[in-house]
């Protein structure tokens, strides 16, 4: 079973700069595109980046465009997502997931595997 460790969330203002980690074990993780979805209370899970294995390729939603990059290194099992000029609207749990193809892709069903977590909020 794949396991996905979030860490990195936080308390911090707006325009503030944050990045989150996930480790992932028991995957063969340069086999896999890596992305990240976020939800908000009262709002439905949303595509924030995703990876492809390879590194070279990486695709955002409009609302992070800009603001977020996405990284991963294989070596060490870990996908990074590099979260600046944070907003207010950023609050959410952010998750981890590990598709089922190397390609990257914001669609949720394409993620096996999920991680637990981390809260993210930004005090305006």
């Amino acid at each position: 079973q794949v396991v996905l460790v979030e860490s990195g969330g936080g308390l911090v203002q707006a325009g503030d700069s944050l990045r989150l980690s996930c480790a992932a074990s028991r995957l063969i993780f340069g086999s896999h595109a890596m992305g990240w979805f976020r939800q908000a209370p009262g709002h439905e899970r949303e595509f924030v980046a995703a990876i492809s294995w390879t590194g070279g390729s990486s695709y955002y939603a409009d609302s992070v465009k800009g603001r977020f990059t996405i990284s991963r290194d294989n070596a060490k099992n870990t996908v990074y997502p590099q979260m600046n000029s944070l907003k207010p609207e950023d609050t959410a749990v952010y998750y981890c997931a590990a598709s089922r193809s190397s390609y990257s892709t914001n669609i949720a069903d394409s993620y096996s595997s999920w991680g637990q977590g981390t809260q993210v909020t930004v005090s305006s």
